[in-house]
């Protein structure tokens, strides 16, 4: 399978472990990201996530997870995530997202929209580790999606 890899970054204000612990568990990651999860993220594990938008789910396996500094996925198409936190500067993390887009016939929107989608996620945690609420921008896009997909699903009709 040959792969294209979206990267995207971000500086919170925060130690490396707060921006780690906010993907490992599940009462975290639910703030900004995910509907819900089967589980903690954890070396080996292998976890159902259920995304913001409706119906859209996926099933992937946690290959590396050294807290706090990298996290690294393997998605149900075989394609790879890694996460990374480093300390950029006192009381700063760089976030930086490395995602595996298989090169397919939409190819070009598929690396357009898994860095968008990225790039909202780490948007939203920053917002949710400096100020201790979620913007809901993650939530606010997968609305869009789903009325963009309810629409497709129409105009087939």
């Amino acid at each position: 399978m040959r792969t294209t890899v979206a990267t995207v970054s971000q500086l919170v204000n925060c130690e490396a472990v707060d921006a780690f612990d906010a993907f490992a568990e599940p009462d975290k990651i639910t703030q900004f990201w995910l509907n819900s999860t089967s589980g903690r993220l954890t070396e080996g594990a292998r976890l159902t996530w259920h995304f913001m938008v409706p119906g859209v789910t996926d099933t992937l396996t946690v290959d590396i997870c050294k807290r706090p500094s990298l996290i690294q996925l393997t998605w149900s198409d075989g394609s790879k995530t890694k996460l990374e936190f480093s300390e950029h500067a006192q009381g700063q993390t760089k976030i930086s997202v490395s995602a595996e887009v298989p090169e397919t016939t939409d190819h070009m929107d598929q690396v357009v929209n898994t860095t968008e989608g990225f790039a909202i996620v780490l948007c939203d945690l920053k917002t949710l580790l400096e100020s201790g609420r979620s913007a809901n921008l993650v939530r606010a896009k997968a609305e869009l999606i789903a009325a963009s997909m309810a629409a497709q699903k129409h105009d087939k009709r």
